[in-house]
């Protein structure tokens, strides 16, 4: 029988983090989610709310805070191009000072603690499909590097913290994720193109529809962090967490309007600055190490995302920014 812990999941009410937390409660943990409602919905962890094991707390981790905890999943800051973007200092600090907070509350506890890295750290990448030792290629002062380099810095700090205070972290880097929960107006390609397809609007391209992705389904992704956080301690990262099967932003469109049935038809822009041509991850590590792959294929993952958009009602959404 597994022993309860009392885990901290930052960010927990968001796309990602909700889905840790259901997992977590569901395995009989004691979970705090904490979240400042910035790009996440309330509505995503309610159903945890009359839970005995559950507890929600509204904090920004850019402040610092005083819990008692075993473990701690640092999974706050927006992730969106549009949303981070939209306040790019504030992106900043969450990355970094909300590291060097969370960091803190681990040393003090002697408490294990996970950082959700991203593959955005890789840049616009001249290696594919990118491996762990492949170091990026990041412009430091274009619009994205807000949330590339705070990244990036973040990483930084928790190997400076496990080697100069011996705290036990975990980092994974994350490639493009998706699946029920995702915000409808996070700007993001798949639920941006499921919104469109089943308003049957055009929808809408940027670039020429070559670029590719990799899109792993959430309950994946989910089951990566956890393997990652039980994993053995001489292994703390960095590790990729995302499914290497590649599509282009056309096939992606394609696809959608597809299952959807929708009638939409494809648009096209240009291409945002820095946006990476290529996103593809190496998983040999996390095979090797966790005994972790991806098992859900992205026509079923679309499908569940698409019936999961059909039964919410986009107008209890709100856009958290304007650039979506």
């Amino acid at each position: 029988m597994s022993i309860s812990k009392r885990i901290l999941v930052t960010g927990g009410a968001g796309f990602l983090g909700s889905h840790l937390c259901d997992r977590l409660v569901e395995q009989g943990h004691d979970v705090i989610c904490l979240d400042n409602f910035f790009t996440s919905q309330k509505e995503n962890v309610a159903h945890l709310l009359g839970k005995a094991n559950f507890e929600l707390v509204r904090h920004d981790v850019v402040h610092p805070i005083w819990l008692e905890v075993d473990e701690i999943y640092n999974l706050a800051c927006p992730a969106a191009p549009g949303h981070y973007q939209y306040n790019p200092i504030k992106t900043c600090k969450t990355s970094v000072v909300g590291a060097i907070n969370m960091l803190g509350l681990a040393k003090r506890c002697q408490a294990k603690i996970f950082q959700a890295s991203t593959s955005e750290i890789y840049g616009d990448p001249e290696v594919h499909p990118q491996p762990e030792s492949y170091r990026g290629a990041v412009n430091t002062i274009g619009p994205r590097a807000c949330y590339d380099e705070g990244k990036r810095v973040a990483e930084t700090l928790f190997f400076d913290y496990y080697r100069q205070n011996g705290v036990n972290i975990r980092v994974v880097r994350i490639f493009n994720t998706y699946g029920p929960r995702m915000h409808p107006y996070d700007g993001r390609v798949v639920s941006n193109f499921i919104r469109q397809a089943l308003a049957g609007e055009d929808i809408t391209i940027f670039g020429d529809g070559s670029q590719s992705r990799a899109f792993c389904f959430v309950d994946d992704l989910v089951e990566g962090f956890i393997r990652m956080m039980n994993g053995p301690d001489e292994f703390p990262g960095p590790v990729n967490l995302g499914n290497p099967g590649e599509f282009t932003i056309k096939e992606l469109a394609e696809l959608v309007i597809e299952i959807s049935g929708s009638t939409s038809k494809l648009c096209y822009r240009p291409l945002p600055e820095d946006d990476p041509k290529q996103r593809r991850p190496d998983i040999a590590l996390a095979q090797g190490r966790l005994d972790w792959s991806p098992t859900i294929e992205l026509r079923d993952g679309l499908t569940r995302t698409i019936d999961w958009f059909k039964s919410i009602d986009l107008s209890r959404f709100r856009a958290p920014t304007p650039n979506y």
